[in-house]
């Protein structure tokens, strides 16, 4: 399915990015991964990996041109990923999505349902997922990102 079924579908809307919106983006993934790996319990540094993730994904889905929704809108913007980038980054993005829903858990439940190893797995797998993001803007939208 294409993006522009996603936008008529009502799962996405159209959205025209800025270098300034992609850059802050960025800078606020590298952030929230810097963040992550400093001396935190498990809970807190799955949270923030996370949230570098959903900030990647935004990356993407803003230089692709639209938007997810506010309903679902975590979920949208990681399951659009093989769409953007390609079946290739399926298995990630299946991963991030069982990531989402623990999350939530921590959010909304308790901070301890994650160890320290899923923590940093997550951090792993976010870094993977910065890479691409990268190789994918340089080779699309170059100057978006210094």
């Amino acid at each position: 399915m294409s993006l522009e079924r996603w936008a008529e579908n009502g799962w996405l809307k159209v959205h025209q990015t800025s270098m300034q919106e992609i850059r802050e983006l960025f800078e606020g993934a590298i952030e929230d991964l810097q963040n992550a790996i400093k001396d935190l319990s498990a809970g807190w540094k799955f949270a923030i990996a996370y949230n570098a993730a959903l900030r990647l994904c935004s990356i993407l889905l803003s230089l692709s041109g639209y938007r997810a929704v506010r309903d679902q809108k975590h979920y949208r913007s990681i399951a659009v990923l093989p769409i953007i980038v390609g079946e290739e980054i399926k298995d990630l993005s299946d991963y991030l999505d069982r990531c989402r829903v623990k999350r939530g858990e921590i959010t909304y439940e308790s901070i301890s349902v994650v160890s320290l190893q899923e923590a940093e797995e997550l951090i792993k797998a976010v870094q993977e997922l910065q890479q691409i993001v990268v190789r994918w803007v340089e080779n699309n939208h170059p100057g978006f990102i210094s």
